[in-house]
């Protein structure tokens, strides 16, 4: 490269491409050792804090947004992630292209759907365009989530769409009539979407996780997404409840750790550089479910956040080291 043109890329480093690092060692080779339909990803991915794991070098975070995509989707680990910024306002069908357009045709995307559908009540804030605390007619609106939701992911993301999480905020369930009723209004809302694209639910009220739920979900066609957060029991036990609604995929979040929140967990781990609070027992039982569902041959994903332990792609590498060694043990 000649002289000038490294003095240029030096003194103006934001000019360069957004590479990737080199992988921890034996990166590929672990993914190999990993059930074929599994596929690990993070919450997002414009964090500057994984320079030397994921990145080549220091990036802003804009400059992540925009153009850091190619070089998490080269990573030998990585090949799914999760689209979160469509929890706070729909993408178009050419927002969702261009997105796909930059990742391998193996890649794939679990998209998180706008909070309108999710949110009985208005939230706080200047989101939703209603007075906070009022009624959201959006809510369960099936028509609102074809036309603003379900057809722009297809038409955008096509083959690499994984799925389309309806999250349920915790919210009261007394005032939706109880688990019962909040579990047949679901099922009508599911049962209105077009066919064809996979849906999970997400729910963080931990009354609404009933037998009711789960049969609501298998009987409309959607799976329940197995999340680790504080506001729901364990990994077990979501899976217990809701064996019926746990079907053709298998979507999990790994969020955040009981008893935590997110702004102290946000506090804690900046820059999201390192594992702070490591947390073996929920790896254990994430890898649980992942080699069960790759006995079965079912397509699974992992998302994991930077605020389960501080960094969502070493999170990730030792839980595939972990579900590595329990397939090789497994077959001793």
């Amino acid at each position: 490269m000649p002289l000038e043109r490294r003095r240029q890329l030096s003194l103006f480093p934001e000019a360069e491409r957004v590479g990737p690092a080199e992988p921890a060692l034996g990166s590929a080779r672990l993914r190999a050792r990993l059930p074929s339909r599994l596929r690990l990803g993070t919450s997002s991915w414009s964090f500057p804090g994984w320079a030397g794991i994921v990145w080549h070098r220091v990036h802003s975070e804009e400059r992540l947004a925009r153009d850091g995509l190619p070089a998490y989707a080269s990573h030998p680990l990585l090949r799914t992630v999760g689209l979160d910024r469509t929890f706070y306002a729909p993408l178009s069908s050419h927002a969702f292209a261009a997105y796909a357009a930059q990742v391998p045709d193996e890649f794939r995307f679990v998209v998180k759907a706008h909070e309108a559908c999710t949110l009985a009540l208005f939230p706080q804030g200047a989101r939703g365009g209603g007075a906070p605390g009022a009624a959201n007619p959006r809510f369960l609106d099936a028509a609102y989530a074809s036309e603003a939701v379900v057809a722009p992911f297809v038409e955008g993301l096509g083959a690499k769409g994984a799925a389309l999480v309806f999250q349920f905020p915790p919210q009261d369930a007394g005032g939706l009539g109880g688990p019962d009723a909040f579990a047949e209004r679901l099922y009508r809302f599911l049962a209105a979407l077009p066919p064809g694209p996979a849906y999970a639910v997400e729910i963080r009220t931990a009354s609404w996780l009933t037998p009711r739920y789960a049969h609501a979900l298998a009987d409309a066609g959607a799976v329940h997404c197995l999340t680790v957060h504080p506001a729901m029991p364990d990994l077990p036990t979501q899976v217990r409840v809701a064996a019926p609604a746990l079907g053709g995929l298998c979507v999990v979040r790994w969020m955040l750790r009981a008893g935590a929140s997110y702004e102290a967990a946000r506090q804690r781990y900046r820059p999201f550089d390192q594992i702070l609070d490591e947390d073996a027992a929920t790896r254990s039982d994430v890898a649980a479910v992942c080699l069960a569902a790759g006995e079965r041959r079912i397509a699974t994903y992992v998302v994991a956040n930077n605020k389960a332990e501080g960094c969502a792609p070493l999170t990730l590498l030792r839980l595939a080291e972990e579900i590595a060694a329990s397939r090789a043990a497994s077959r001793a």
